[in-house]
């Protein structure tokens, strides 16, 4: 999935914000940069040096000269926005965006592009309006101007953490199955019986004990497993109760 997320910056002014993203983009597995018509020289000795060991991002990303050719064929455009436009647009969280990724790229064929604009003025209300949705990162309303390599490791870390959240669920094993209602109502006739027999409950004076017992043990959801050691439990408890001799003596 993180193969298939493109990071795209448009009019860069500095080398070392675009070596910065390299390393962002890096840290959380992803590795399509693109450069829409950057300002300065992609490759220098500070862009190098920012990118910390992700250099081969920037020696790698394609140089275009406009928004159009660097998402032509991504089926995903959202745009970073740092303020609300006098034309309503749909806005997400970065959380919202990581949680739609795995829907998004479910196909081979999708492809998602993340677009930041230039650190002086972010993003044109025309490129804006070339995205079909636009992400805000809720910054300190006091202090809201973000790094351009900043705002781009909060999304790629909301990126990494959806594809985690992927991972996590394939290797999950089967979730057993649940103890059904009639299940349950026979481990509880079991588990009176049993307690009868050994004592500990009086069903003449109950106080409350099987009542207390029931929403303890509907608390917790069992297993159909976890029922049945319970009942396996429960019947070798009453081979040990002696026999009653209630008849005359």
């Amino acid at each position: 999935m993180l193969d298939r997320i493109r990071i795209v910056l448009i009019g860069t002014s500095h080398p070392g914000n675009i070596g910065g993203t390299a390393r962002a983009m890096h840290n959380m597995g992803l590795t399509d940069l693109a450069l829409v018509a950057p300002r300065c020289t992609p490759v220098t000795a500070d862009s190098v040096s920012r990118a910390s060991g992700a250099d081969h991002l920037v020696n790698a990303a394609p140089v275009v000269e406009a928004l159009e050719q660097a998402v032509a064929d991504c089926t995903l455009v959202v745009g970073a926005s740092a303020r609300s436009r006098t034309l309503p647009w749909p806005m997400i969280t970065p959380r919202a965006l990581g949680e739609r990724l795995p829907e998004e790229l479910a196909t081979s064929e999708a492809r998602v592009a993340l677009v930041f604009g230039r650190e002086d003025s972010g993003l044109t209300n025309a490129e804006l309006q070339r995205c079909h949705a636009h992400v805000h990162i809720p910054t300190n309303p006091d202090f809201s101007s973000l790094n351009l390599a900043a705002a781009v490791q909060v999304l790629a870390y909301e990126c990494r953490l959806a594809w985690l959240a992927g991972q996590e669920a394939q290797s999950e094993e089967p979730t057993p199955p649940l103890a059904t209602h009639a299940e349950l109502e026979h481990y509880f006739a079991h588990l009176e019986r049993t307690l009868v027999a050994i004592g500990f409950h009086d069903p003449a004076m109950p106080r409350q004990l099987m009542a207390r017992l029931r929403r303890f043990t509907l608390r917790a959801r069992p297993e159909r497993m976890e029922l049945n050691i319970l009942r396996g439990i429960l019947s070798d408890t009453e081979k040990l109760v002696p026999e009653r001799d209630d008849g005359p003596a």
